[in-house]
Order: C-alpha cells, then structure tokens, then sequence
C-alpha cells in the first residue's frame, strides 16, 4: 500500500500535510506542473500559497523525491522518482506517459564517438498519441 509519510521519511523530508498532499496528488495523477497541483490543492488547503507549492517541489526534487521533466513548449512537469524512463509527450492534447527504452547503447555510442562520459539520460519524444491520431 502507497503511504506517502513514510516515503517522505526515506528521503529524509519533514512530513507536513501539504508534502503529503502533493505526493498524493502526483500518485494519483502521474505527472502535475505546479499550476495543476496549486489548483488541486486550493480544494484541501484554501489558504495555501503558490510559494508554498513551490519551496515544498523545489526540496523534494533537491532530495530526490521528485523528478523534475522539462516539456518542449510546456510547462515543467513533476513525478515520483522511479525506475529510469523515458517520456512520450502528445503535441495535440499534451498528455504525458512513462516508457522504459534501453539508452544504453545510445550513451555508449556518444560516449565513443565524443569521448564523452554520460552520467544522466533525459528523453522526451512528441508526437501524437493514440487518442489525438
């Protein structure tokens, strides 16, 4: 069973119910820019700030916690780290899924040819998903 407090903890962030309100947000919903999560925690939290969605975002990605995925001509997405992944970003409706591809031997061949050591892959492919086609 999912439990956010506990998972905050891991990763050494204080458990205030404005954390656990977003990690539950980005649980349910997969991947949230910060006006999206703001809207959806107004609903919880009247009084809640943009700034608070910000500075709590902000120390869950500097811990970690949070990946921080930059959509060409979109606003920047959040996510629950997990396993290593690409992401398909739809041009037409914008929705965005996970996939898992091997970049290795992408990271090996620019690594050769441009005597380059890779320490990180970030991949985002547009195109139109199947819904939009």
């Amino acid at each position: 069973m999912f439990n956010s407090s506990i998972l905050l903890k891991e990763y050494n962030l204080k458990v205030t119910p404005q954390r656990v309100a977003i990690v539950e947000e980005l649980y349910k919903n997969g991947h949230m820019n910060i006006d999206d999560l703001y809207k959806n925690l107004l609903e919880k939290f009247p009084s809640i700030s943009l700034a608070t969605i910000y500075k709590n975002v902000n120390a869950m990605v500097e811990k970690i916690f949070l990946n921080e995925v930059k959509v060409p001509d979109a606003k920047t997405v959040y996510e629950l780290v997990k396993e290593e992944h690409s992401h398909l970003v739809c041009s037409s409706c914008g929705k965005i899924e996970d996939i898992i591809i091997d970049t290795s031997v992408l990271n090996n061949t620019l690594s050769s040819v441009s005597n380059f050591k890779i320490d990180n892959t970030e991949v985002v492919f547009q195109g139109t998903c199947e819904k939009c086609q």
